[in-house]
């Protein structure tokens, strides 16, 4: 079987980075790349037995793009602190690993959690990433929200990452205020400037779309709310944008 390393970005996981790291423990290796974190992720990753390796943190596709090379072996499996590779996952990356990988890199399945329930429609419903590559073949895109390697014909798998998206309500928000800072800045950067279509045709269309198009009322409340939080993100970010038009700072961090 061809090796594989497991990558762990972190930065203050401790709730959940043990559990992240135990579900890899099958890798030849897995190293966590720790951006100086002030809870205690570095002493957990540690105790599981992974490397810790130590770097500043600035966004996520520059964080992964810098770990991807520090992996010692040919296949590298990159896994967010959040999420868990299930047993059915593992064997057929093993199963992959065992025979000779037709691909370069794969799209795995995710299956999100949030207020404690499995979401299975809405925005949600076909989310997929890559995250199984070649280490020397694959990088991600330079952006700082919603990265993504970039590879030619990528393969799929069948089974699914588990990601528990949500650690309460507060620590969402200021995950929203995160990523609208960041896409902000993507997009402005790319020429994206805001107009009222963006404070009202966008963010309404972001409800329908989730909550109706993709069926995301299936889900009960659930789907209600992050339908609404979609639209809430899609406002906000918008409203970054302009003020960033106007000569306001906006942070990217």
């Amino acid at each position: 079987m061809a090796s594989i390393s497991a990558i762990i970005p972190c930065q203050n996981e401790e709730k959940d980075l043990g559990r992240a790291i135990e579900s890899v423990s099958w890798a030849d290796e897995v190293i966590v790349v720790d951006g100086f974190s002030s809870d205690s992720s570095p002493e957990i990753a540690k105790a599981k037995g992974a490397k810790v390796i130590q770097r500043t943190f600035d966004y996520p596709a520059k964080q992964k793009n810098w770990a991807i090379p520090q992996a010692a072996n040919e296949w590298v499996l990159l896994l967010d602190a959040d999420e868990v590779v299930s047993e059915a996952l593992q064997q057929e990356i093993t199963s992959i690993l065992n025979s000779k990988p037709g691909n370069k890199a794969y799209w795995i399945p995710r299956r999100n959690v949030f207020m404690d329930k499995t979401v299975r429609f809405g925005d949600w419903k076909r989310d997929a990433v890559i995250r199984l590559i070649q280490r020397d073949e694959c990088r991600y895109a330079d952006v700082r929200v919603h990265e993504e390697i970039e590879a030619s014909n990528p393969g799929r798998l069948n089974h699914h990452l588990i990601h528990y998206t949500y650690k309460g309500f507060d620590h969402y928000l200021k995950k929203i205020e995160r990523y609208t800072n960041w896409g902000a800045h993507d997009k402005f950067e790319k020429g994206t400037r805001a107009g009222w279509f963006h404070f009202t045709i966008k963010p309404w269309w972001s409800f329908v779309r989730a909550y109706f198009l993709r069926l995301g009322l299936l889900d009960g409340k659930v789907g209600f709310v992050l339908a609404f939080l979609a639209a809430y993100t899609a406002f906000i970010r918008s409203v970054k944008i302009w003020r960033l038009q106007n000569g306001e700072e906006v942070s990217a961090e």
